[in-house]
């Protein structure tokens, strides 16, 4: 039956024939939701434009594209090459270390690439001819590191100059060339917390590595409840030339398996004049080089022992490698107060760009302001705790007030022990309620231990310095490899570029 059909009479039930009024329902509810449906088309459809731009657009932006010429390739052989040290600066707090690592992009390293080859300073990290000062760990910062490179200049002669000869750098009169603006160029697209603070030419055979003279840390910390008067006295035993396999992590798959080194000078000196404990302190220790972890386990050991957890002597105790050849178990001091702060050099004349330096100094003001804030707004609440007012009694503060009007309430500073404890989160692990002295803790495997475990993994030792050197290393001079080689067999001290 047809849906037009008159219905037949006294039929009911599922199977009756839809009656005319019913019929003219079912077409408005029909025309209603089909209404509905193209509304709810137009908004998803008003959506979709709102987030990309129409078919068409795009159609004319890529025939847009199309039509301009494909854009010319860099030519680095136009130009000659120059040898220069950069000297850097950055907060390590947020980043993954210095060195560049595979699958991780948060480090320096890859930053500071990034910047030299959208520049195009360079073409690639191998042809750069490049060389690093130190490796600072993750979350340790710098205001002295130096790296060298071999850079493309506009100029056809002097220091550091390496003449290609097909360049086009036609020669100008003397005082008529300009160099590149190295600073300038790579600070507006490296990110804020990693500045280049100076450059200089330097021969095409300076390392930044093996020409450095001498290495400097400064780690800071706030007094606190340390003893810093015998402190002192025991980080004088840590100068000179000693083993200090026990004051830092054993590093041997990186080659290092003499760990004999010289520090130069050691010094703990305060920085303000603060009172109950926030008084700020800094450890400036100067050495030719150092090893992986090398001044954080310095700084831990000094903390025992100006708690008074150890005694000076254990530092004579630790650098007796005979008598302990194997280095207790302990946490090491944490990576955000420590800087590399400078890296000494002969014949190195920082060349400074006043605009620039300017740029720096009031970035880093901005940064202090952002920081000094949040720790004012904090002092502010701990003042506001030691002038609340509480009973004498400790009992009747902890049990609750007895209800006496006649109870006398005073300030918390001038009823209670001060508490110093703001160095203890200094230390990387939780704080212990009891020291266990160092003497009597486990201790790690001896050096011939894990010598042994590397051979008997088959790996060898320095396997994995091999492969960084070589990736850094790949595009230099064969006389600069040698040289390079040479300083690696001769003494393993100049291991410190993986240290802190």
């Amino acid at each position: 039956m047809e849906w037009g059909s008159t219905a037949v009479k006294g039929t009911t039930g599922v199977g009756s024939v839809i009656q005319e009024p019913e019929k003219e329902d079912l077409h408005k509810t029909i025309n209603d939701l089909k209404a509905q449906v193209a509304a709810l088309k137009k908004k998803v459809a008003n959506l979709q434009c709102d987030s990309k731009p129409p078919v068409k657009q795009l159609q004319d932006k890529t025939s847009k594209k199309t039509k301009q010429k494909p854009q010319r390739p860099f030519d680095f052989g136009r130009f000659h090459k120059r040898h220069i040290a950069l000297r850097i600066a950055y907060l390590g707090w947020d980043y993954h270390g210095f060195a560049a690592q595979e699958n991780i992009d948060s480090t320096i390293e890859y930053h500071l690439f990034e910047a030299l080859q959208k520049t195009k300073l360079i073409k690639d990290r191998p042809s750069s001819n490049y060389s690093r000062c130190g490796r600072t760990d993750k979350g340790v910062s710098a205001f002295g590191q130096v790296i060298t490179l071999d850079v493309r200049t506009n100029l056809h002669e002097g220091v550091g100059i390496i003449i290609k000869d097909t360049a086009l750098t036609k020669p100008v009169k003397d005082g008529e060339a300009k160099e590149i603006n190295f600073i300038t160029i790579l600070n507006r697209v490296l990110p804020s917390e990693i500045r280049v603070l100076a450059w200089c030419p330097v021969e095409p055979s300076f390392s930044a590595r093996f020409n450095c003279k001498y290495r400097t840390y400064k780690y800071f910390f706030p007094k606190g409840n340390l003893d810093i008067e015998v402190m002192r006295k025991a980080a004088i035993k840590l100068l000179g030339e000693h083993d200090y396999r026990n004051f830092c992590k054993m590093d041997v798959a990186n080659g290092v398996v003499t760990f004999t080194r010289k520090i130069l000078s050691i010094d703990i000196q305060p920085l303000d004049d603060c009172q109950y404990g926030f008084q700020m302190y800094e450890v400036t220790v100067s050495g030719f080089a150092f090893l992986y972890h090398q001044v954080r386990c310095m700084v831990a050991i000094l903390f025992m022992i100006g708690q008074h957890k150890e005694e000076p002597e254990i530092i004579d105790e630790l650098l007796d490698v005979s008598k302990h050849p194997c280095k207790p178990q302990y946490s090491m001091a944490a990576e955000g107060p420590l800087v590399l702060y400078d890296c000494g050099f002969d014949g190195v004349n920082w060349i400074y760009d006043d605009d620039n330096y300017e740029q720096n100094i009031r970035l880093l003001q901005s940064t202090w302001t952002s920081h000094a804030i949040r720790a004012t707004v904090v002092k502010r609440m701990l003042d506001g705790l030691d002038v609340a007012l509480v009973s004498e009694s400790k009992e009747t503060t902890t049990t609750g007030s007895t209800g006496s009007t006649d109870e006398k309430l005073v300030p918390w500073r001038d009823c209670r022990e001060r508490i110093c404890k703001q160095n203890e989160r200094l230390t990387l692990g939780l704080p212990s309620s009891t020291h266990q002295p160092l003497l009597k803790r486990k201790v790690g495997e001896s050096l011939e231990d894990r010598i042994a475990h590397f051979a008997k993994k088959g790996r060898g030792v320095g396997s994995k310095r091999r492969k960084w050197t070589d990736d850094s290393q790949s595009g230099s001079s064969t006389s600069q490899l040698n040289d390079r080689n040479e300083g690696l067999k001769e003494d393993c001290s100049t291991e410190n570029i993986k240290m802190e």
